[in-house]
């Protein structure tokens, strides 16, 4: 295959250059390296969009995981400094048909392998991706080692890389949301201050640059505030709402700190809004279960019913735990559920000013389907105002 591929390719403006990709069960494919020349280990996942690669790679959800492009053409837009969704590059790793295309676009600045390169990610192209998306389908997430060495690696090489794969744990029991969240304290403005909707606290898992434009958009002012924040530094901002974020890892994990502070904000009548991590976490703060699943759903072209409505949303979404929904008590009602595998989408509760979704309404694969969502969060804020909530105190 290897000879193959670069006779092929001689003429390519990727360099010819031997990489592997390991699986745990000692499964090895060849191909050629991009990026950083070193072994890279995460768990493969497959994304079947056909735009967004940047937007993708960036997404702080993605962290530690290796993406295999199921589109075999990227690149042919090369990248940018404004379709990042946090300035880092928090995927481990990249996985393509094809070799990246030449940029062919008036926003490109940046080839996309200059990109991987200058940010230390590893990528490998000239491997079967429908065979690995079929072996992630068929026996679920996989470990995986991607080792870019630029030269044919010897079977003990190989099998030394195998052995590290084999003691890395997984993202399963991993709470990674403190490790990408933002640090400090940042307070951002509506996009009109003169028609604010009022102030919320953003609480930071993981969260997208395009879920913050979309809270802007609703003249809300927006205070963020880091994973591991307590209840009494929101309550310091006596915010007018609470929104949970997307983010990675394992929701169990990052629960012992976040359930705890959700309970209490639930507990206050405080209107809350949670998008994929920050659902799951809600859905654990309202009594609910989390599991690890077999794929998870990662790409732009996912649909979901609104149960109510009985209409059909088209949703990006990317992760790969969800609400149990088995697990659902008697004053938690399902929203949404997902048409490929009927797994739980969105919850709210009868009596709370409270609702989340699994999905990402910001990333308008619909493209509006979906937007309806933040409106939904202003209108429980004016509603809380209405009654003349009293400020957020500690629960009893």
């Amino acid at each position: 295959m290897i000879d193959l591929l670069e006779t092929i390719y001689s003429d390519s403006q990727t360099p010819s250059k031997r990489a592997y990709l390991l699986f745990s069960d000692g499964t090895v494919m060849q191909g050629f390296g991009l990026g950083r020349k070193q072994l890279t280990i995460g768990e493969a996942c497959f994304n079947t969009s056909m735009t967004g690669y940047q937007e993708i790679m960036t997404d702080p959800s993605y962290s530690d995981q290796i993406i295999n492009f199921t589109f075999p053409h990227i690149g042919n837009i090369g990248t940018n400094s404004d379709d990042f969704e946090r300035r880092d590059i928090f995927a481990r790793g990249a996985i393509f048909k094809e070799p990246p295309t030449a940029p062919s676009n008036w926003r490109s600045e940046k080839s996309l392998q200059q990109w991987l390169e200058d940010y230390g990610i590893t990528a490998i192209w000239g491997v079967d991706t429908r065979a690995i998306t079929q072996k992630i389908r068929d026996h679920g997430a996989q470990n995986i080692a991607l080792y870019y060495s630029g030269e044919a690696l010897s079977q003990s090489e190989i099998d030394q890389a195998l052995a590290e794969l084999r003691e890395w744990p997984g993202l399963k029991g991993q709470d990674l949301a403190r490790q990408v969240s933002r640090k400090q304290v940042h307070t951002i403005k509506a996009n009109d201050p003169t028609q604010t909707n009022g102030h919320i606290v953003a609480i930071d898992y993981g969260m997208k640059n395009a879920i913050l434009e979309c809270l802007k958009d609703q003249n809300l002012d927006i205070t963020i505030l880091p994973a591991n924040c307590s209840i009494d530094d929101i309550r310091a901002y006596n915010p007018d709402g609470v929104f949970l974020s997307n983010g990675p890892g394992d929701p169990q994990a990052t629960a012992r700190y976040a359930v705890p502070v959700i309970q209490e904000l639930i507990a206050a009548d405080m209107p809350i809004f949670g998008i994929c991590l920050g659902h799951q976490l809600l859905g654990r703060a309202l009594g609910c279960q989390t599991i690890k699943m077999h794929h998870g759903h990662r790409g732009a072209n996912q649909p979901v019913k609104h149960i109510e409505k009985g209409h059909v949303e088209i949703t990006s979404q990317n992760h790969g735990f969800c609400i149990d929904r088995e697990t659902l008590p008697g004053d938690v009602v399902e929203t949404h559920i997902s048409l490929f595998d009927n797994s739980n989408q969105g919850i709210t509760h009868k009596d709370k000013p409270v609702f989340s979704v699994q999905y990402h309404p910001e990333a308008t694969p619909g493209p509006q389907d979906s937007r309806y969502l933040f409106e939904n969060f202003v209108k429980l804020i004016r509603s809380n105002k209405e009654k003349q909530r009293p400020p957020l105190k500690k629960a009893v």
